[in-house]
């Protein structure tokens, strides 16, 4: 295997349409008001893709090193429990990665003045405490909190607020519901990790709930995203366009379906639809303003 293949798994690219939903999401509405400004919004998707890969990174050498890849039989590969880099590798391309989203968040900074430091810098920090250090967040059913606040709250309102120069209540609330369908995304990979989570001593919310508990999270969180524009619309901080999200519901049924019922590695499957199901939230939330905003 090459190295570039090798660094292209490490980066689990299967993860990253759910890094650029807050962003696809918080451009949507600064376009919808008026305030769509290209170079901003690229730069905060890079952005966003890089603390990805960085996060992933992290994940991957830091629970190498804590064991708790030791007993995984499912999931994607990691490329360090596998041998195929070494852990100071790893920790060296986190680096790199994240030196380069701290370059782009320079330009951001730029644009949108200090706000966006406290972002960035807490953003890293959180992606590597998610695994590492003295109190793991993912070790202590706190992995929800962390990709809530930076994948949701902080990704949309961050981006909206780079073009726009102000928050918005449209942009809050639906901000909300892409973090609880990024969420998700975390429930399943718990719910696929339950019993190797719990045998290396790694307390998610899953291990403490239970399967069916975790099962029923998901559902919960899925429908109150998709409740959430409703709210918007009818409250009238969103217009009628943003219901064409409702479209996630007949998308999301075969994942529905595998969270319920499926085990194991087939919950990979799962995994990878709930992240385009972020996606697709958002994409259909810029096509639903477009078309009837």
């Amino acid at each position: 295997m090459s190295k570039w293949k090798i660094w292209w798994l490490a980066a689990r690219p299967k993860t990253l349409p759910a890094a650029a939903a807050g962003v696809v999401a918080g451009t949507a509405l600064a376009w919808w008001d008026g305030q769509f400004a290209a170079l901003p919004a690229l730069t905060a998707l890079l952005a966003a893709l890089l603390l990805q890969v960085g996060s992933n990174l992290a994940n991957d050498v830091f629970d190498y090193e804590r064991g708790a890849d030791a007993q995984r039989t499912a999931g994607p590969l990691r490329v360090t429990q596998a041998g195929l880099l070494r852990p100071a590798q790893v920790k060296l391309g986190m680096v790199v990665v994240f030196a380069a989203a701290v370059l782009l968040g320079a330009y951001l900074v730029w644009v949108g003045g200090w706000p966006i430091v406290a972002i960035g810098v807490t953003a890293i920090v959180a992606a590597i405490a998610y695994t590492a250090g003295p109190f793991p967040l993912g070790y202590h059913g706190l992995g929800e909190v962390f990709v809530f606040l930076f994948f949701g709250l902080a990704a949309v309102n961050g981006t909206y607020y780079v073009q726009a120069g102000r928050l918005s209540a449209a942009a809050g609330w639906v901000s909300v519901a892409v973090g609880l369908l990024i969420v998700n995304i975390l429930v399943v990979n718990n719910l696929r990790d339950l019993e190797t989570d719990r045998a290396a001593g790694k307390r998610t919310l899953a291990t403490r709930i239970g399967a069916q508990a975790t099962r029923r999270q998901y559902m919960l969180l899925f429908l109150l995203a998709l409740l959430l524009p409703v709210g918007c619309v009818l409250a009238g901080l969103l217009p009628v366009g943003a219901l064409l999200t409702g479209l996630c519901l007949p998308l999301a049924w075969p994942t529905l379906r595998l969270v319920w019922r499926a085990e194991g590695a087939t919950l990979n499957r799962a995994l990878a639809g709930s992240g385009q199901l972020a996606l697709w939230f958002a994409v259909l939330l810029w096509v639903g303003l477009a078309l009837w905003g």
